[in-house]
């Protein structure tokens, strides 16, 4: 495999990944395609030093007394929470709470909240549970594990996929009742009228014309740009896709809407991709694909330009799906303090999720990542 360049930015959001978010050097290496080598380089390089707080036995001591009274108080106040009025409720009904919540809070914890003593609770487990009751316990852990997994985005169809990754045999129907009996369903975005107006204006051709299934990698590319709220200002995204895969194979992301942006993404691309022959590219007529430093790139880098007609959205499906993929899945249930906390998550979003584990109906249920490598057996057994 040929050496990669990446740039800043890629490089301090995969530390934090490291650092902030709790992942293992060795998974955030394999999922973003480098070594653990250059991670820790970058990590010994970006990673701020922490300052030193030293204080006294006592301070600590009353510092952790009350941080436990803080968890237990919490604690309690989510049990309640979640129960809804499960202390009205028979003893059997909160000994099934208990059971279902277990995995989250202490069994003593839960047990003290509902006012109930843990040997009785211990007593109703053991008594005799059905093989029928005992596999639609198993199932439904599986199903709400994998759901959980994708962000609470995945419906019956993508779960079923999961289970029978991991071995477990049972129709898709049963899968679509016990995810409907415990509240769990995917999420659906929702579609906005679209008015057209004005004169069609041609720069250049859509010699895509729709074309979103390439039976090669590297041949079409995509490329589109978004913006995201914070309290902080907007901050503007643009990615590059590969369609064969539906691979995020470039993106940049920055408090202006410049042409910087946008070379910035599709030199990230450029790096990590390396084509052997000329590439189409794919963009909307935005000043900053009609610029004059865009044209030249492509020029230099023997990439060829198509757009999409003036004010049609569909020309450029792929990549309007994946924003909206991102908002619904990722952004709407955030709300960012600041740019920095929304390109972190943004970043998690793509690379961590997006291009390594989240499955695509047109890869067969796969992810961009595990479909390419698959093409690439089946391209090195001919």
């Amino acid at each position: 495999m040929s050496s990669k360049r990446y740039p800043e930015e890629f490089k301090i959001e995969a530390v934090k990944q490291v650092t902030e978010k709790g992942h293992s050097v060795v998974e955030v290496a394999a999922r973003l395609g480098t070594t653990t080598h250059s991670l820790y380089a970058w990590i010994k390089r970006y990673d701020p030093q922490q300052p030193n707080i030293v204080e006294s036995s006592d301070a600590l001591a009353e510092l952790a007394k009350l941080r436990k009274e803080l968890q237990r108080v919490t604690e309690e106040r989510d049990i309640l929470k979640k129960g809804r009025g499960v202390l009205r409720k028979p003893v059997q009904m909160r000994y099934a709470f208990i059971q279902d919540n277990q995995h989250i809070w202490s069994v003593r914890r839960l047990c003290s909240t509902l006012d109930i003593h843990y040997s009785g609770y211990y007593a109703w487990l053991k008594r005799p549970i059905s093989k029928t009751a005992r596999k639609r316990q198993q199932l439904s852990g599986l199903i709400k594990q994998f759901w959980l997994e994708s962000g609470g985005v995945y419906g019956y169809r993508k779960i079923f996929c999961d289970l029978k990754d991991v071995g477990e045999s049972c129709g898709i129907n049963r899968v679509h009742r016990l995810m409907k009996a415990n509240g769990l369903k995917s999420q659906r975005g929702y579609r906005k009228p679209r008015v057209h107006a004005g004169t069609p204006s041609v720069i250049t051709a859509n010699t895509l014309d729709r074309q979103f299934n390439p039976a090669h990698p590297n041949r079409l590319w995509v490329t589109d740009i978004t913006y995201i709220r914070t309290h902080e200002g907007w901050l503007y995204l643009a990615v590059v896709i590969d369609l064969f895969s539906r691979l995020v194979i470039g993106w940049s992301m920055k408090s202006r809407m410049t042409t910087d942006l946008v070379l910035d993404a599709l030199l990230m691309a450029l790096w990590r991709r390396n084509p052997k022959n000329k590439v189409l590219i794919h963009s909307h007529q935005g000043s900053q694909y009609t610029s004059h430093e865009w044209q030249t790139f492509l020029k230099h880098h023997n990439l060829e330009s198509s757009m999409s007609r003036r004010g049609n959205c569909h020309d450029n499906a792929v990549a309007e799906s994946f924003f909206q993929l991102l908002k619904r899945e990722r952004i709407k249930k955030k709300i960012y303090s600041n740019r920095s906390e929304a390109r972190t998550d943004i970043f998690e979003y793509i690379e961590m999720f997006y291009n390594s584990k989240r499955r695509h109906g047109s890869n067969g249920q796969r992810s961009p990542l595990d479909y390419e490598k698959a093409h690439q057996k089946t391209v090195l057994c001919v």
